[in-house]
């Protein structure tokens, strides 16, 4: 069984991630466009490397909760590739082998000035660490206004699914929630979140719950599903 799993920050928010950014609209106090945009980072590249810095400090002193092991035992029995927007590297730590992150990888950096140079990263990063051709480095992560060079990978992965499960993201932001058009009319999707933006229907389970509960509960079902015998 091909399972794709398409993963939003609902999946980490247990581990203590903080969520993309609260309802007042600002990401820990500050203006979205001030720390992940390329206009930000060109206007106060301090201020954006300290935001990613308190990021990666805080991934590093968090595991993974009940929801990204249990995707990780699901390899066992299925082939499965994760698709996350989230940057962290929860699902890997968990033991998922597959993963596709579209928006980049908070563990790692890239040169600004030749984007094949990524390397990887977990210490702080400051003005003045360059690659080796002495070009600021920056955050492997996709900012406001840039292209999801995953996005082809992840279509296709879509494309190719029998199973669709949908974890703690609302599937409303773009292009992330574009990948659903992509999917066989006939796949069974399973949704979980708290606040679900979608209804069940013959064709989707939804599951309005946490992460760390509501996943097990997919995987029991498909695992006894008929088209599972």
């Amino acid at each position: 069984m091909n399972i794709v799993v398409l993963t939003g920050a609902g999946v980490s928010a247990e581990s203590g991630i903080n969520t993309f950014r609260d309802s007042n609209g600002l990401w820990e106090n500050h203006d979205i466009m001030e720390v992940a945009s390329p206009e930000g980072f060109a206007k106060n590249p301090e201020l954006v490397l300290d935001f990613y810095n308190k990021r990666r400090k805080q991934l590093l002193e968090v595991q993974p909760n009940a929801a990204h092991k249990a995707l990780a035992q699901l390899e066992k029995n299925h082939a499965v590739t994760i698709i996350t927007q989230n940057v962290d590297d929860l699902h890997e730590r968990a033991g998922s082998t597959n993963v596709v992150h579209l928006h980049g990888e908070l563990l790692k950096v890239r040169s600004t000035g030749n984007e094949t140079t990524v390397l990887e990263w977990k210490k702080d990063l400051n003005l003045g660490d360059c690659c080796d051709e002495n070009h600021q480095l920056r955050p492997h992560v996709v900012w406001f206004g840039e292209m999801v060079p995953m996005m082809d990978e992840a279509m296709k992965h879509v494309s190719e699914a029998d199973i669709l499960i949908i974890v703690g993201t609302s599937m409303q932001v773009y292009p992330a929630a574009g990948l659903l058009q992509f999917a066989s009319e006939n796949v069974p999707i399973y949704f979980v979140d708290p606040n679900p933006s979608i209804s069940s229907s013959e064709r989707v389970s939804v599951f309005a719950e946490k992460a760390s509960t509501g996943v097990p509960k997919v995987i029991s079902e498909i695992e006894n599903a008929p088209y599972n015998e």
